[in-house]
């Protein structure tokens, strides 16, 4: 088995619940989708990075490891792509006594079931119809697998959160059309967060704007949190 890698390093995670801790990033090439305001456009072509041996990448993966790191995180691209290869890797990384961290938008909840055995963090990804994720007609499609993946991750007891992206094309229509189905499968269950995260150098949306989403989510969670990108801000990679 091969998989494709853009890069591998170390660096401070910029996003989510456990932003700020020492990560190793594992960004597997290849993305089917392109939103407006992806960051990491040079990940997104299948043909991208460069195609290793699985053992070669487990050892390129221990050989990155550095002291006190939290998490291992894969992320791309989008690693669901390549989901047979993230579990093998991810099983290696758990064997070494690491946490795994999973960051994916969630498009597939099949793949998305290969992988999950060997995840320990999970971020469930839903995105606004504005976010040119997929066109209007196929976004049911992809809010029902991003749902598949949040019950899944749920019922196996993974430390799991959600992230929605907006920008200020996010109108409270597109944004409110996910949190009921959202609320309906989490319920009483745990989740370990909801976070918004603005757009960041690209139609970032107003300190109003936001205000009126959190808003929007306080009522049923009142964990939700608005958390930009931190590693944009401090200029780490």
């Amino acid at each position: 088995m091969n998989v494709r890698l853009s890069e591998i390093f170390t660096s401070i995670e910029g996003e989510g619940i456990l932003y700020g801790t020492k990560t190793l990033f594992i960004r597997l090439a290849g993305c089917p989708f392109e939103c407006f305001y992806c960051d990491t456009p040079d990940s997104l072509p299948m043909n991208s990075g460069t195609s290793y041996d699985i053992g070669e990448a487990c050892m390129m993966i221990e050989d990155a490891l550095k002291p006190n790191t939290y998490k291992v995180n894969f992320t791309g691209g989008d690693p669901l792509v390549q989901s047979e290869a993230v579990r093998r890797m991810a099983e290696f990384v758990q064997s070494k006594g690491m946490q795994t961290y999973l960051e994916s938008s969630c498009y597939d909840v099949g793949r998305f079931s290969s992988v999950i055995e060997f995840v320990d963090f999970v971020k469930i990804e839903f995105k606004t119809r504005d976010s040119e994720f997929v066109d209007p007609l196929h976004h049911p499609r992809l809010l029902q697998n991003a749902l598949g993946c949040l019950k899944q991750s749920i019922d196996l007891d993974k430390n799991t959160y959600i992230k929605i992206v907006v920008s200020a094309r996010t109108g409270r229509d597109d944004f409110g059309e996910l949190l009921d189905p959202i609320f309906r499968a989490i319920s009483d269950k745990k989740i370990s967060g909801f976070i918004i995260q603005p757009t960041y150098g690209v139609e970032e949306p107003s300190l109003g704007q936001l205000l009126e989403l959190y808003d929007m989510v306080y009522p049923r969670y009142s964990e939700v949190r608005i958390i930009p990108q931190l590693h944009k801000i401090i200029g780490a990679p």
